[in-house]
């Protein structure tokens, strides 16, 4: 699969095994470079020396971060930054993210502003990087205000996904990735949605992890390519998300994986677009079914009427005095509703 940009194109390869051929990917990238692997310390154990050993004819060295989402923060890139001096990295040299989602959100940023920029590729190792936050290009660390505040847009050279590395990921990890795919079957694929009612469960969809990773990827694949910069159509891939980061910033970052909080923003957005004739009848009831499913939430409380408010009015989707919320027109099918600042704390908590 290639993701076709207008000033750039990369690879994204989804083989099972593939950790076995880093070697040879690196090779096909990137020559005469010094690289950084980053990774934390539950992951590197796990895949490290096996990727350092094929790198024997590059200077490699590598960083570990603390597991978890205190780790994305504009602290823990500064002491990368140092890291990466103190190794005397220049700009023409590069990082590999090895890891999950916090791991590549924040090694790319550092990647994409570390002397300006240097290249990067992402290794994504859980299921929720791999059918979604490694791809596409967007990099970003958490403020005490919001999630994924202070970021930038930046390309990776290259996307590795191996699903075998998902059998050493606890079942809360491999969930939090099933709600992204849940999600981009509802707005984009009726196909794979079916294909989720049709699995048995979460073991059933481990087996089949390859394909439905690859339809997952179809669907982001097609709106960034459309909409780079996450102007138009890109907004899609947020269906859930408003409530979702709400939830995390007033739970507490790590309190609440991202997943978890996704899955029960899409059923409250459902619920509050079907009370006011947005979404049609019955939907809410789809997504609570097929969260259940796959053993994610679909309820938090307590709702606090004022720290969601304000969380939501610093998120990123806030477009002057207006949010711009997503709904379904049906199962595959979305679309982007503005609605203003200032009613926004009706629209989203109405009857709470």
């Amino acid at each position: 699969m290639e993701i076709v940009l207008s000033d750039k194109s990369y690879e994204i390869i989804v083989k099972r095994h593939a950790l076995d051929t880093v070697g040879e990917w690196i090779a096909s990238l990137w020559q005469n470079k010094k690289i950084a692997i980053i990774s934390d310390e539950h992951v590197f154990p796990l895949y490290g020396e096996k990727i350092q050993q094929q790198l024997a004819n590059y200077e490699v060295c590598h960083y570990t971060v603390p597991a978890g989402e205190s780790s994305k923060s504009l602290e823990m890139a500064n002491n990368l930054y140092d890291f990466l001096a103190d190794q005397q990295f220049t700009r023409s040299d590069a990082i590999i993210a090895l890891g999950g989602g916090v791991v590549g959100d924040l090694a790319s940023f550092v990647a994409s502003t570390y002397m300006r920029g240097i290249a990067f590729v992402q290794i994504p190792t859980s299921l929720l990087a791999q059918v979604d936050s490694s791809i596409g290009g967007k990099t970003a660390v958490n403020s005490s205000k919001a999630k994924n505040m202070i970021g930038t847009f930046a390309q990776p050279d290259g996307v590795l996904i191996d699903p075998e590395t998902l059998n050493t990921l606890p079942e809360l990890r491999v969930r939090e990735g099933i709600a992204e795919i849940i999600k981009c079957g509802a707005i984009s694929d009726a196909s794979l949605w079916n294909d989720l009612e049709k699995l048995t469960g979460i073991q059933d969809l481990l087996a089949h992890s390859e394909a439905i990773i690859l339809k997952a990827l179809e669907v982001k694949k097609t709106v960034v390519e459309e909409d780079e910069f996450d102007n138009g159509s890109r907004l899609l891939l947020n269906f859930g998300h408003t409530i979702g980061h709400a939830i995390e910033n007033t739970a507490g970052y790590g309190k609440i994986s991202h997943g978890e909080a996704v899955a029960i923003g899409m059923v409250k957005i459902s619920q509050t677009a079907e009370k006011k004739n947005l979404s049609p009848a019955g939907i809410t009831n789809k997504i609570k079914a097929m969260n259940q499913k796959y053993q994610l939430p679909i309820t938090y409380q307590p709702w606090e009427a004022e720290k969601f408010y304000t969380a939501i009015t610093h998120d990123k989707k806030a477009r002057g005095s207006s949010l711009n919320i997503i709904l379904l027109a049906e199962i595959g099918k979305a679309y982007i509703k503005k609605i203003k600042l200032t009613e926004i704390k009706e629209f989203l908590l109405e009857g709470e």
